[in-house]
Parts: structure tokens; sequence; C-alpha cells
């Protein structure tokens, strides 16, 4: 008779019943703050798109530049960190069998030091003593309880990725030689992505704050830049990866099929986290003092984040299509009427894998030198976010939320509650179609980002912008009232959708399908590498910049 372990048993319970009550707490806790975040920053952003349109005047005490800050901070740091960090979590729990008490412990001290480092950071915004935007890199100088607060932010995070570590070592001790699940593998892989990634911008915002206090009188801005920007491209990253988690794994079951090649799906994840960090230096491609030898080295690795995107593009497709064959599509393309389009789960992420087609050739023109220099300081960039983040990756989240809360709150998805989340996935494609597209458009006619609304004294070439700045405005608005519908879903399936058990979804791989090698599971072996590459992107420009330091710049205030 088959002795059956507590661990074991834990595991079936979970599979059976859902994760537990403690640890559902902990993710719908992350997620509420989440989903709040947007509400804020959906708020924040339309009075930005009214205010940039010129159709709206912001009163001096709450300025654009203050909006144009708190927004970035809301849907950039809080939204995306609470959010991957809840999902995680719930993944972790569900696949390894729950969370280990003390790792619940852990996310609860990051969860209360990432509250207490918003509040540190948000209260200079509305101060109007951090009007520094998201890229918060010098001369511009915030007050320095702003980069306190992001400081507590940051250790919040460590927290976090430290109890996932510990929970996938503890379950990698019980189960010698088996693959970690397919969504915690996963999640260990954006998890190290986030450890590794903050540790340069810990150390600017270390180096900020005595320079912000007034303690030292000038600052190395390219070795701030650096450090952040090191940082910045992985946290555009991170997102990514979250959001494939749930194209690879979760959207095939939810159209009734299997998962492309499990061995194909980790070597992506390896690929990602080994060399995304040196893509940084492409936000720096216009950057003075970087020699040209240093930057074709960084567009190299910039451009090679395509070749796990062009995986991912083949295995998706290859499963719609396999699977629609499956259930009766003919023909060429006739196949595709056979996904469920009705199905909120399902097209939610389905648009955000097609608008990942124009966004990741955005991300290849401005990895390319010349092109970039066309586009760089221009609001192109700016629709490229919107489209990446604000499309590929967000729409993947809200996607995810229609089956993530009401599994985790013992509730339904309605009927009647899939059909509003189909209407708000429309509304949501539709105003980024009109925003993100103006924006594009703005870029390719000369207009600048991060600039408030001016005619730059009724320049000619400045007036011809206002029609297509219209478009950006109709776009935050039909984007307000999506943030308003996806808030409200979320909140009816926290707390009033009809009870009952909701599935965690996780496809399994083909019957046929090869057996996955087991040095996928060395990430030891994978972190080296990556450090590797992170050394010989950065230890070359950065003893540069400090051996042959520029003159440095004292704090400014510009707002």
């Amino acid at each position: 008779m088959e002795t059956v372990t507590p661990q074991t048993f834990k595991e079936r319970a979970n599979k059976a019943f859902g994760i537990s009550i403690e640890d559902a707490r902990l993710s719908k806790t992350y997620l509420f703050v989440a989903f709040i975040a947007l509400l804020l920053g959906g708020i924040l952003g339309l009075l930005q798109g009214l205010s940039r349109a010129g159709i709206l005047e912001l009163p001096s005490w709450f300025n654009y530049y203050q909006v144009l800050t708190a927004h970035g901070v809301l849907l950039v740091l809080v939204l995306t960190a609470f959010f991957t960090i809840g999902y995680f979590y719930a993944a972790l729990s569900y696949t390894l069998g729950g969370l280990l008490p003390i790792v619940r412990k852990m996310a609860w001290i990051g969860f209360g030091l990432k509250i207490v480092g918003f509040v540190f950071a948000v209260v200079p915004i509305l101060m109007n003593e951090a009007s520094v935007m998201y890229t918060f890199y010098p001369p511009m100088a915030a007050s320095p309880y702003f980069y306190i607060g992001l400081v507590l932010i940051i250790v919040g995070i460590w927290m976090c990725a430290f109890g996932a570590f510990i929970n996938v070592a503890n379950w990698r001790k019980k189960n010698p030689g088996q693959h970690v699940p397919i969504l915690s593998f996963f999640a260990t892989g954006v998890f190290v992505l986030l450890f590794f990634g903050s540790i340069p911008v810990a150390i600017e915002v270390f180096i900020i704050i005595p320079w912000s206090f007034g303690w030292t009188d000038t600052i190395n801005v390219m070795v701030s830049r650096t450090l952040f920007w090191a940082f910045g491209h992985t946290l555009v990253n991170i997102w990514y990866l979250t959001a494939i988690s749930a194209w690879y794994v979760i959207v095939p079951k939810v159209i009734g099929g299997r998962r492309w090649s499990d061995t194909l799906t980790r070597v992506v994840v390896i690929v990602l986290v080994i060399i995304n960090i040196p893509g940084g230096f492409h936000h720096q491609i216009v950057d003075p003092g970087i020699a040209e030898q240093v930057k074709f080295i960084h567009a190299f690795m910039s451009l090679s984040i395509a070749f796990p995107s062009l995986m991912t593009a083949f295995a998706m497709f290859a499963v719609f299509e396999r699977t629609s064959r499956k259930n009766g599509g003919k023909g060429l393309l006739g196949w595709y009427k056979k996904l469920p389009w009705g199905d909120v789960r399902f097209l939610a992420p389905m648009i955000a894998m097609i608008a990942f087609i124009p966004a990741g050739a955005g991300g290849i023109v401005q990895s390319t030198n010349q092109l970039n220099q066309v586009v760089h300081n221009t609001l192109w960039i700016v629709g490229h976010f919107h489209l990446t983040v604000g499309t590929s990756v967000i729409l993947t989240f809200f996607g995810i939320s229609y089956w993530l809360v009401p599994h985790l709150s013992k509730r339904v998805l309605t009927p009647r509650m899939n059909k509003i989340g189909i209407i708000q996935t429309i509304i949501w494609t539709v105003g980024m179609l009109f925003m993100s597209g103006a924006m594009h458009w703005l870029g390719l006619l000369g207009a600048p980002r991060r600039t408030s609304y001016t005619t730059y004294f009724d320049s000619e070439t400045a007036l011809g912008w206002d029609p297509y700045l219209m478009f950006i405005a109709i776009g935050g608005t039909l984007l307000m009232i999506g943030v308003i519908i996806q808030v409200y879903a979320v909140i009816h399936l926290m707390f009033f959708a009809p009870k009952g058990e909701t599935e965690f979804p996780i496809a399994e791989t083909e019957d046929d399908a090869t057996k996955t090698p087991y040095w996928t599971e060395h990430w030891g072996r994978w972190i080296i590498l990556m450090l590797l590459l992170v050394a010989m992107g950065y230890v070359i420009p950065l003893v540069e910049f400090i051996v042959n330091a520029p003159p440095g710049s004292p704090p400014f205030k510009t707002w």
C-alpha cells in the first residue's frame, strides 16, 4: 500500500480544492492593490492625455509633470509589481503544494515594505517635490524621501523573490530528479530577473540619496543613467516573461488544447534570463560618452531578445492551429474560426499576442542606431511603451484576472461577467489603437515626449500636431472607461460573484511529447552565464565612466 506523505497529501488537496485560504488571501491582497493602482493611474492617465492634447489645463498645484510622474509610478511600478507577485505566488502555492509559513511571512513583510515605500514615494510627488518622472535618474533631483521610498519598494521585492526561491528549493529537495512545475519554473525566472535586475537601481538610488540631501555636491550622471537602464529594460522583460507564462501554460488549457514542447518553453525562459539585462543600453544609444563598439555590442544583445520572442510566436500559433484543427477547423486559415473568441480568458491574451507583433517590430526600431536617432526623444517611444506594456502585458493581466480572481475567491465567472469582460477588452483595444497609433505617428512628425502641451509660439509644425493629439485624448477617454469596467469586474469577482469552484487552468503537454532534459533545471549555470554576459556588457563602460568621469552634476529642479 502506498504511503501518503503530508506533502503529497497537501499537493493533492490543492489540486482538488485550490490553494489554501492563507495563500489565497495573500495573492488576493496583492491583486487588489494592483487594480486600485490601475484605477488611480488610469485617472491620472486621462488627465495627462487631455492636458497633452490641450483640452484641459491642469491647476498649478497639480501640474502636468506631477501627473506624469505619479502615473508612471502607479502603473509601471505598483500595478505590475503587485500583480506579478500575486499571480506567481498563487502559482507557486498551487503547483508546489502550498507556500511554506516562512515564505508567506516574507511575502507579507515584503507587502508592508512596498506599501510604506509607495507612501514615501507618492507624498513628495503630491507636494511637487519629486516631479522627476518614472525615469528618475539625474541630473533632475527629487526629495530624498522619494528615493528612500524606492529603496523600501526594492527591499520588499527582494523579500518576495527570496521567498519564492526558498519555496522552490524546498520542493526540489523533497522531489529530487523531478522537473519544477512549469509555472513555478516561470516564477523562478521572473524572480531571478527581479532580484538581479534591481541590484543596479538599488546602487543608483544609494548614490542619489546623499546627493539629494545635499551631502555631496555632484553626481556622475553617466553612471546613474546606466545603472537605471540596466534595471529599466529588465523590468520590461519581467512583465513580458510574466505575460508569456500565461500564453504558454494557461491559454492552451482555456482553448481545450495542449502545451507546445515543454523543452522549448523552458529554454525560452532560460534564454530571456541570460540575455536580458545587457539589453538596457539601447535606451542610451544616443548618449554621448559611450564608445561605438560598446553600443554595437549592446545593439546585438538587445536584438537577440527577438529570438525567444519568435520562438514564442511559433509555439503559440502552432498550438492554436493544432487545437482548432482537432475541433474541426478547415482550410489554410479557416481554422481560426474554431477558437473561442467569446471567452474573455482567451480573447484578452490573444489580442495581447497580436499586439506584440507591431510592438516587437517597434522594439527592433529602437534597438537599431540609425532608426533610433529618428524617434528617440519623440512620442513614438511613448506609443511603443503603451503598445508593449499597455496592450501586450496589461491585456494579458486582465485575461488572467478573469480566472485567477474567482479561483482565489472560491467564486465563478458568470456568462454576464464574461460578456462584460469581452466589452472591456474591445474598448481597451480600440482606445489603445487610437492612443498608441497617434503617438507613433506624432513621433514620426517630430512631436517630443515628456512635454506638456505647447504650440511653441504657434509654430506651424507644432500646430500640425493638434489633430493627432485629439486622437490621444479620445484613446485616453476610452481607456479610462476600460479601467472602470476592469476594476468593477475584479471587485465583483473577488467579493460578489456566485460561490463556486473555478479551475486553475494549466495545460498538459502532448501525449507524444519528448522528455524534457534535466539540464534545464540547472539554475546555477544559467545565473553564472547571465552574470558573465552582464560583466561583458557593463564592466568596460562603467569603468570608463568612473575612471574618466565627466564633470559631476549638481541637482536640478526644472519644475
